[in-house]
């Protein structure tokens, strides 16, 4: 009888890239695992099975130097590469070891052989249930049904993770090897960082041995506990129920505080433990995970920016050009003078630009020129305006200051103190409390949105610039997430309102990275007597891409469309809400529409919306940022999906819990610490 162990290994793990290779002590991880395998006395032979992805050559070199048979396959269909090693190897008995797990105890492997032969079955293992350790994992089959299960198994889980037909199909006889004492809350595999940590700790307590037994590690685990404290809260087998773009969100977390560079970008204000986080390509209102699964993106499209969808062909062949005669020389682009005059040209009273990449850097920017202007420091803001001292000063006092203008839970740490009452808060649609403001300050200017969840009362905007033209005040429009979405350039057109100053972005360039501050000539010369410059403010995409965004907009019409749509869709929830019998409350504007369910399980509810969806294949919540793309039949396919989760909200309303109905924990409703 010949006994094959088939280590699977490869370089392109997406937590860990490389792992098998990290070395523990003077060797490879992968090195250590089979120098231990080797200690099996009823072993006939070991095989690694890597596959023929490229980035795999060097694992395939080191372990052939080392006197190994390496057979490579499928990146995918791990399952076959199994069948190809065994019958490589004309194996009869085949030992599964993933080459992750350096501990696997050789003794153990003969103690599971030993039963395996006596007890005639087809499939023998220690994790169902597992009691020993994670890590020390291994599966024994006949060569015989290893060739059965690969013709039984068809899904894409059961190819990639090999034994699940072994392990579930009645057909196969199967038994346990339970151990003495259940040890299955320790962690001795490498998936993370931390838990490589932790093997490195024991074996370094074990050098140079590298032949420890299990039996020995348990006894240094006992007396020396700490060792194995840094992984502990990792759930056992996480990564065979992870998307491939939730295991890079782990990975992510350790070397980028945050995760990421955008809040509304985390996956804990979707779905956590289960949002896809990342993206491989994006066209239309398609995106695709690192996965390759096709999503349609009935949520916030790109946070706003893409109101002419993904990869828009006008646009980005005007990029592409722009990249080949090159992005950026001593000399500055050309593109910028046009956008200039074109903005101002669309905005009258506007008679001078100044360019940036993002929304944050453009408010920035208006703040510094309207201080310099006025002379004046203090500011009255309402509205969400981005993420720079200045404006997180407003929660410098002792009350949560912003949690009505966007999100709760900004701390204003790392905030210089000095800031305190240089940015006051007034609510929309209050010119009431904009007026006590002025009363008792000497404001420079005032930053406000035109609208966002709801339009303006009783002639507010009107209001607001009368005060500020009374009393010397720049009145700042923050449009950058208004901009062309209801109007070819600024909402504040549609109400007749002229400001001194208006942000715009987002949308500006249908996802390339530009933003604009217009002004009157008056206010922006100011920019002339303080510093504002920065080197990447002068690259050539970011206006290229505007240009041509604004040529498809006035071509299409683009915002008649995003709007009409928006009004569709938002009465189509209303309409889906009444018909199942649920309260919900609108708002935003038509292209930003959005809805929440008047309920004390709101966030619960969204959740849930997010889960189904996504099981249907649509990324969608409460929200959807409409772009030109989002024709009828995609938005009425959309509606008949979501109707039956507006029908499973109405039970949970009724006292079916929804707790029990979600997959993972509530998603967020703001800014909080990722730990």
């Amino acid at each position: 009888m010949k006994i094959v162990v088939v280590v699977q290994a490869r370089l392109g793990s997406t937590r860990l890239p490389n792992k098998v290779l990290a070395p523990i002590g003077d060797v490879p991880l992968i090195e250590f695992l089979l120098s231990r395998l080797s200690k099996s006395e009823r072993i006939s032979e070991i095989v690694l099975a890597t596959s023929t992805n490229e980035v795999n050559d060097q694992l395939a070199e080191v372990v052939e130097n080392l006197g190994y048979k390496v057979i490579r396959g499928s990146e995918n269909d791990v399952l076959q590469r199994y069948v190809d090693a065994a019958a490589a190897t004309n194996a009869d008995v085949v030992i599964r070891i993933t080459g992750d797990c350096p501990f696997v105890d050789p003794q153990l492997i003969d103690e599971m052989l030993e039963d395996f032969v006596a007890s005639t079955i087809d499939y023998m293992s220690n994790t169902n249930p597992p009691t020993f350790p994670d890590g020390l994992d291994i599966e024994i089959f006949k060569m015989s049904a290893l060739l059965q299960s690969a013709e039984i198994a068809t899904s894409p889980f059961e190819r990639e993770h090999v034994t699940p037909c072994l392990r579930n199909n009645s057909q196969f006889s199967r038994k346990n090897k339970a151990a003495v004492v259940d040890a299955s809350h320790l962690r001795l595999t490498v998936d993370e960082q931390r838990d490589l940590d932790v093997v490195r700790g024991i074996a370094n307590l074990f050098a140079p041995r590298t032949d420890f037994s299990l039996s020995e590690i348990l006894s240094v685990i006992t007396t020396n506990p700490h060792l194995v404290t840094g992984n502990l809260d990792i759930e056992r087998n996480e990564g065979a129920t992870m998307n491939t773009g939730q295991k890079l969100w782990k990975r992510a977390q350790h070397v980028i505080p945050g995760g990421n560079m955008l809040l509304s970008k985390r996956p804990d204000q979707f779905l956590p433990e289960h949002w896809p986080a990342y993206f491989s390509k994006a066209h239309g209102c398609t995106v695709w995970d690192l996965d390759d699964n096709a999503l349609t993106d009935m949520s916030i499209m790109g946070i706003g920016t893409n109101s002419l969808g993904y990869g828009h062909p006008e646009i980005d062949a005007a990029v592409a050009k722009t990249v080949r005669d090159g992005n950026m020389s001593t000399l500055n682009c050309p593109e910028e003078v046009y956008l200039a005059e074109r903005l101002v040209a669309m905005h009258p009273w506007a008679e001078m630009a100044r360019f940036a990449r993002t929304g944050g850097e453009a408010n920035a920017i208006a703040i510094r020129i309207a201080r310099a202007a006025t002379g004046k420091s203090k500011v009255a803001i309402c509205g969400y305006h981005g993420w720079h001292d200045w404006y997180l000063a407003a929660n410098l006092g002792t009350e949560n200051t912003l949690a009505g203008h966007l999100l709760p839970g900004l701390e204003p740490h790392g905030v210089p103190e000095n800031l305190r009452g240089s940015v006051l808060t007034f609510n929309y649609n209050r010119i009431d409390e904009l007026e006590a403001l002025i009363s008792t300050n000497e404001l420079g200017a005032i930053m406000m949105e035109v609208s966002r969840n709801f339009g303006p009362e009783d002639d507010f905007l009107q209001k607001v610039r009368d005060l500020a033209t009374k009393h010397g005040i720049v009145l700042m429009f923050d449009e950058c997430t208004s901009g062309f979405r209801q109007t070819f350039g600024g909402l504040h057109k549609m109400y007749g309102v002229e400001p001194d100053m208006a942000m715009f972005g987002k949308a500006l360039g249908n996802g390339y990275a530009i933003t604009a501050v217009l002004g009157k000539r008056s206010v922006m010369e100011a920019a002339q007597n303080t510093f504002i410059s920065s080197t990447f403010w002068t690259e050539r995409i970011g206006p290229t891409a505007a240009l041509a965004t604004l040529d498809v907009m006035e071509q299409t019409k683009s915002w008649e469309i995003i709007t009409k749509m928006g009004l569709y869709i938002t009465e189509q929830w209303k309409s889906i809400a009444k018909s199942t019998g649920i309260a919900i409350k609108t708002s935003g504007l038509p292209a930003l529409t959005s809805f929440s369910v008047d309920s004390k399980f709101a966030l619960e509810y969204k959740t849930l919306i997010t889960q189904e969806m996504l099981k249907k294949s649509y990324l969608a919540g409460t929200s959807v940022y409409v772009a030109t793309v989002h024709t009828k039949e995609i938005v009425d396919r959309f509606f008949a999906e979501l109707e039956p989760v507006f029908a499973l909200i109405k039970d949970c309303e009724d006292g079916r819990d929804v707790n029990a109905l979600l997959d993972g924990p509530t998603c967020s409703s703001g800014f909080k610490r990722l730990n």
